[in-house]
């Protein structure tokens, strides 16, 4: 195998494997640039592709395409692109007086609901023009199967700058590699006839250490059975003394109720966009000694609950969140791909007053984040060498297909937290303003609310479905207003 083919682990593959016309496995980010500080006081479209090309060899995701291995006898590979169009890649587009919000969140909308070309590598960005108040706006979409937030971060890093002159960068290293083209059909074939053996090998020695946490695994949470088996397991083995991980994982006591944003989703997206400010977050944080992710996922609390008061359909029991994790150490920064984790807790939805939601977070997100350090770490990182790649893809397929349908979902809504530079940034030297993220949702869970700090704000970017959840922007208002109620609340001894 060539040196610049890379594999894709298992839950790279559940990315593509989730896909159809309705669900997308794409994510990416809506930056908000002032061109005045570029040379020229400009961002033209050329100026930005002779940018990226400059920088594509520190980013190996920009200019590899799928190869997949017949009959899905073994996870797809990397391969070097041979076609690679930068202008396929990279366009531009521009919006119409007076180019507001509504009309970028629009567009935003309709590039967003396409699915990538798989023949192609899996990434597009537009520069959109025309924003009011002369500002531009750089619409990114990245395959999940490529990258994940940390090494999406690592992206981000590469095609910005500290100052509006771009730092230099190293010229990419000349190889001997010759890949011979494309590779074949046949030796794909070939490697994964030869990987088929080490499966009952895994499924032997692997067995007794990943089943009972199979249901707190991303990779197969919510494939049925999934959670009765791990507990009967983990029953089993703490009833023997045997658990050799330490503890027993004690599973969430509550289910994640159906209904909510739980519809199967359409091929439509709408985003909410926003900002608050970051003193005030911690400001919170520092008065009831909680951490800033407790506050924020109190904040979508509030703001979910408000939602579903309004839309008449708050149950009774407590949302379940998905929080995303990175289990990325730091030798594998800059490989890319996903290394990622997650818990699962409680998001109170059914509290009424705003300061009780905040403890209740902070609380069972701690006890949340004790559950997952004690998950083996193997199990966590990797079951790609247990399960089959053929059935795995299946089940991920069929998990997608029943979430919320006919069976509950295992989650209602996913909040993800990603730490930003706090200094300016500036991409072809125009100043970025604000970095909205734009996510993943699926059949079942149709919320998805990521927010990353920049400078002394924090972006907030909400992924909804355009048929269940019209209204999203009111979602970013009532997270504002919760974060109003919380300062309220601050003793005035500690302001």
């Amino acid at each position: 195998m060539s040196a610049e083919m890379k594999q894709l682990s298992a839950l790279d593959t559940q990315f593509l494997a989730i896909e159809n016309d309705r669900n997308y496995g794409h994510t990416g980010g809506l930056a908000v640039l002032d061109p005045s500080t570029a040379p020229g006081g400009q961002l033209t479209l050329e100026d930005l592709k002779g940018f990226i090309s400059s920088r594509l060899h520190l980013i190996p995701p920009f200019t590899s395409r799928l190869a997949q291995v017949p009959f899905n006898l073994d996870w797809p590979y990397w391969v070097k692109d041979e076609h690679f169009d930068i202008g396929y890649h990279v366009r531009e587009i521009a919006l119409p007086p007076p180019g507001d919000l509504a009309q970028l969140t629009e567009q935003v909308g309709r590039i967003y609901s396409r699915q990538l070309d798989r023949s192609r590598p899996l990434w597009e960005l537009y520069l959109i023009q025309g924003l009011t108040g002369g500002m531009a706006a750089l619409l990114s979409k990245t395959h999940h199967a490529a990258v994940d937030g940390m090494s999406g971060s690592e992206i981000m890093s590469a095609i910005y700058d500290l100052s509006p002159e771009p730092h230099e960068v190293e010229a990419p290293e000349e190889t001997d590699d010759d890949l011979g083209g494309v590779p074949r059909g046949l030796d794909l074939l070939t490697q994964g006839i030869t990987s088929l053996p080490r499966y009952p090998v895994n499924l032997a020695t692997r067995l007794g250490r990943i089943l009972p946490h199979a249901d707190l695994l991303p990779s197969l949470t919510g494939v049925p059975g999934s959670e009765r088996m791990s507990r009967s397991l983990s029953r089993a083995r703490n009833f023997v003394g045997r658990n050799s991980d330490g503890q027993v994982i004690e599973r969430p006591p509550v289910k994640a109720p159906r209904g909510p944003y739980g519809a199967a989703v359409s091929p439509h997206r709408i985003f909410g966009f926003g900002s608050m400010s970051l003193a005030d977050i911690k400001a919170v944080k520092d008065a009831f000694a909680v951490k800033v992710n407790d506050v924020v996922v109190s904040l979508v609390a509030g703001a979910v609950r408000a939602d579903l008061i309004r839309r008449g359909e708050l149950p009774e029991e407590p949302l379940v969140v998905f929080v995303p994790i990175s289990v990325r150490t730091e030798e594998e920064r800059g490989t890319f791909g996903n290394k990622v984790s997650a818990m699962m807790v409680a998001l109170p939805t059914h509290l009424d007053d705003p300061l009780e939601r905040l403890v209740f977070s902070h609380e069972h997100l701690g006890v949340g984040k004790e559950n997952h350090d004690a998950l083996p770490v193997e199990a966590m990182r990797d079951i790609s060498t247990l399960v089959p790649p053929a059935l795995h893809t299946r089940a991920a397929r069929v998990a997608t297909r029943l979430s919320g349908r006919f069976t509950r979902p295992p989650w209602n809504v996913i909040v993800s937290n990603v730490p930003g530079p706090p200094v300016d940034l500036y991409c072809c030297g125009a100043r970025l303003e604000a970095m909205y993220p734009l996510s993943i949702i699926s059949d079942g869970m149709g919320l998805n609310v990521t927010v990353m700090s920049y400078r002394d704000s924090v972006d907030i970017g909400i992924t909804a479905d355009r048929e269940q959840t019209p209204e999203v922007q009111e979602i970013v208002g009532f997270m504002q207003q919760e974060l109003t109620l919380l300062l309220e609340r601050i003793p005035c001894s500690s302001k």
